[in-house]
């Protein structure tokens, strides 16, 4: 336990030496990266956005379908 308060503790103090200039060029990659991410997986879009896609969505999907008669 004790080690664990003295890494964040030194974590926090290296955090508080660092220049504006090098946080700044941390923020950049890490947009860069998220850009990147995004371009390979796309968010997808909801159901009811895409013509004549069900308006239903999350747990009560399953139940909209015209299936519903062999839950009787």
């Amino acid at each position: 336990m004790l080690y664990l308060m003295f890494v964040r503790l030194a974590g926090w103090m290296v955090l508080l030496a660092r220049s504006a200039a090098s946080k700044d060029a941390e923020l950049l990659v890490l947009r860069q990266e998220l850009a990147v991410l995004r371009r390979q997986n796309p968010r997808p879009k909801p159901d009811c956005a895409r013509p004549g896609g069900d308006r239903r969505s999350g747990p009560a999907a399953p139940l909209s379908g015209s299936n519903t008669r062999s839950w009787r």
